[in-house]
Formats: structure tokens, sequence, C-alpha cells
């Protein structure tokens, strides 16, 4: 049984995760849970810092919030003087309410609302990550409109494909996201940006995809990337001062993934701009990174009751648990794979195999399709590993299920971060019809 960060396996055979014990846990907050290692966090924050440190190098380590945004991530987040990603007007509003540093926040997205984009400039943003050309006629509007400035990064799809599954691959040149690197739309973007009273270009931005295991395709786009730097500084005297990789660093979800230690990826970046920079004679510009995953993916764990067990003679042997694809739609999407124990069993051996199902109304609602675990019992706690980044984030309210609570454990302690939905908040918004409504 692989474990992560501070979970260990107490003398009462119980899961612990920052020295707090999961089966306790479950029983004050409820199950499913989402259960947060805030040190972990930390820790993977650090390790990415210290490695630019190390190197002498300008940079920024932005949380790409996409993977689980709350209020109090975001409050860790500027604890460990981290940047913020955020890609829409709700995960911006939060980031305020939290009290993060605005001028920390990136704007990504590729369909950004007039009113998103306003109020970007009302808040006073760091940057804002520009993904076409509607957008930019946007920008020069408000900006114009506001005679307020404002930073941008040009976002680009550099023509690499990581080996990813396809519907998380986003740095290939057919995809929804960013200007062409290949086909002049970069050209065409610097020359709509440059030099714009109001919108002051920063560089260049990429994503070419998520879980990512090797430092290959990092290398090939940080090198397409400086080279168009390298160009317009030639052409225009114009020296980009940032280059920003995006994230995509894999974590290990399975015994079968094997991703490098987050400064292994950092370090292959920063050789490979120095490299080429010295070889373009191009001043080495700051590198912006942005983990998301690699940050608090294997931070999570979700713990669920077991509930009802049906055997299919000569085929499987299932378990339910008391969530699903309402809580962690990613083995539906992506089939995506996880690894779990019995959090209250821990020093038992591993004698079964099961499917562990979920209770939404959906043949495909199956979280794992072959658990290894000791003999299960309902009213045990299942524990899922890794499920820090896209659980919270994408979860719904399928078959009216209450999205689960989130809570986080650091150095024996723990704290309620998101409250449990209730029934009554799932019809908060519904609206009566006919005699006892407004009809127009």
């Amino acid at each position: 049984m692989h474990l992560y960060g501070t979970q260990a396996i107490g003398g009462n055979g119980h899961l612990t995760i920052g020295g707090v014990d999961s089966v306790q846990l479950a029983k004050e907050y409820g199950t499913p849970l989402y259960v947060y290692d805030i040190e972990l966090f930390r820790k993977r924050a650090r390790a990415f810092q210290e490695t630019f440190e190390s190197a002498g190098i300008g940079y920024q380590v932005a949380y790409a919030s996409k993977a689980f945004s709350s209020i109090a991530i975001y409050q860790v987040a500027a604890q460990e003087g981290l940047s913020l990603d955020v890609v829409s007007g709700g995960e911006l509003y939060t980031a305020v309410k939290a009290g993060f540093p605005k001028e920390k926040i990136h704007f990504h997205g590729n369909n950004k609302s007039l009113d998103e984009l306003q109020m970007a400039f009302e808040e006073g943003i760091g940057c804002i990550v520009v993904d076409n050309f509607h957008e930019i006629g946007l920008l020069k509007k408000l900006s114009e409109e506001l005679k307020q400035k404002m930073n941008i990064l040009l976002r680009v799809t550099p023509g690499i494909e990581a080996h990813t599954h396809d519907y998380i691959t986003t740095g290939q040149e057919d995809s929804k996201f960013g200007f062409d690197l290949n086909n002049g739309q970069a050209d065409q973007a610097f020359n709509q940006t440059y030099g714009h009273e109001y919108l002051n270009l920063l560089g260049l931005h990429c994503h070419i995809g998520s879980q990512i295991f090797d430092t290959a395709a990092f290398r090939m786009a940080a090198g397409k990337l400086v080279a168009k730097m390298s160009e317009w500084k030639e052409e225009f005297d114009y020296q980009c001062p940032v280059l920003n990789l995006g994230g995509g660093f894999g974590i290990r979800y399975t015994e079968q993934d094997q991703p490098l230690e987050p400064s292994e990826y950092v370090k292959e970046m920063i050789d490979t701009v120095k490299r080429i920079s010295a070889d373009s004679v191009f001043p080495v510009p700051e590198i912006w990174i942005e983990p998301g995953r690699s940050l608090v993916g294997d931070a999570g764990t979700t713990l669920y009751t077991i509930g009802s067990m049906k055997e299919v003679p000569e085929i499987r042997k299932y378990i339910a648990v008391d969530g699903g694809m309402s809580d962690n739609i990613r083995p539906a999407l992506y089939g995506a794979a996880y690894s779990s124990m019995i959090a209250n069993k821990g020093h038992q051996a591993l004698s079964e195999t099961y499917t562990v199902a979920g209770k939404c109304c959906e043949s495909g609602d199956k979280l794992i399709e072959q658990a290894n675990l000791p003999e299960a019992e309902a009213g045990d706690i299942l524990a899922v590993f890794c499920t820090g980044a896209y659980g919270y984030s994408m979860a719904s309210n399928y078959n009216r299920i209450a999205r689960p609570a989130v809570v986080f454990a650091e150095k024996g302690k723990h704290q309620l971060a998101v409250r449990r939905e209730t029934h009554e908040d799932i019809v908060s918004l519904d609206l009566e019809y006919g005699v006892k409504a407004e009809l127009k």
C-alpha cells in the first residue's frame, strides 16, 4: 500500500491524515468527505519555489485553482507566497473574498465575458492571459474606456501534443485554446497588442496538457516559445520579460504511474530556457508555472461509508459507497484509476478484489474497477486516495445528491473548510410553478 504525504496507519489500524484519525473525521463530519493534507500542499508549493530560488531566476508559481477552489485553500496558497490562476468570475470572486493579493492573480479562459473582464479591471488583478482575437478587442475597448493599464500574456499553442488523455491535451495545433504559434496567429496577436497604450504585453504562455510524466514536451515547448520571443526581440527590439510554461505535472494515482519530483520538471525548464536564451543572445526571462493537480491532487483523500454489497458469481464482487460520480466524475469521464484502502482495517490482509460502485443511478458509476481490500462490511470507511484535484471542483447535484464537506487536516488538528450541502441548499434556487408563481 502506498501512503501519501503525512498519511500513516495508527496502532488501531486506522488511516491517519495530518495526524488525525480518518475514521473519527468520518464520524464527526459524515461521509462522503474530502480530507486535505495541508502539510503536503505546503511541501509541494515550497519544493517548486525552492528550485527556482536555487537557480537564481525570477519566477512566479501560480496555483491553478480550477483543480480545487475555495476560500480556505486560497488563503493557504497566499500564506505560501503563491500566485493564483483563476478561470472564471466565480473563481475570481472567491479569491477576492479570501483576501488573496490581487496583484498576484492571473485570469485565464478561452471565452471570458465582458462582465468578467470588467471585474478583473475593477479588482486590479496582476495579469490577464489573452486567449483569442475577440478578447483582444474587448480588452482594448475596456482599457481605453477606463483609461486603465493591464498586464497581459498571449496564450499560444506550440503544436506539441503531450501524451495524455485526448480530453485533457491542450497544447497541440487543433485546440480551442490560444493563438497558434505555427500559422501566424501569434504574430498577429503580437501586432495587435504590442505598444498599446493600456495593454502591457509581458510575454507568452502555453499549457501543453495534464498528468505529464516526463520533461521532453516541456523542453520542446520552452524552446519554441523562447525562439519566438527571440524573433520579436530581433525584429521589434521587444524583450518579453515573462515566459509562462503552464502546468500539467503528473502525480501518482496508482502503482502504474511514475511521475517525477516537482523539482525535476522545473530544473529541466530552467536549464532549457537558459540554454536557448544563451544561444539566441536573448536575456533569460522570468519563468512562471501553474501547478494545480501536483499541489492538491495527492493531498486529497475521499472518505466513504460502505453500504450494500453484491456478488455476481464467477464475475465480480461489488461494494457500494455513499457517493460516486456526483463527487468524483473522473472515472466515468476519463476512465481515471484510483487506489484505496479500508480506513478502519489498515492492519488486515488484502484478501478480496471488489469493484467499488457509487450510488448514482448510472451503470457507469464505478469509482474503482478492481480494488484489492480486506473483506469489506457495511459500515466500513473506504478511503480513496489522490482525489484532491477535480473532485470537489467538478462535483454535481446529480440525482439531487448533496455535495460533500471538505476538511483540512494539519499537525494533529482539523477544520471544516467547506460545509456539507443540505437538502435545503439543493432546492434554494428552485422556484414554484403555477398559481404561486408570478407568470409573465
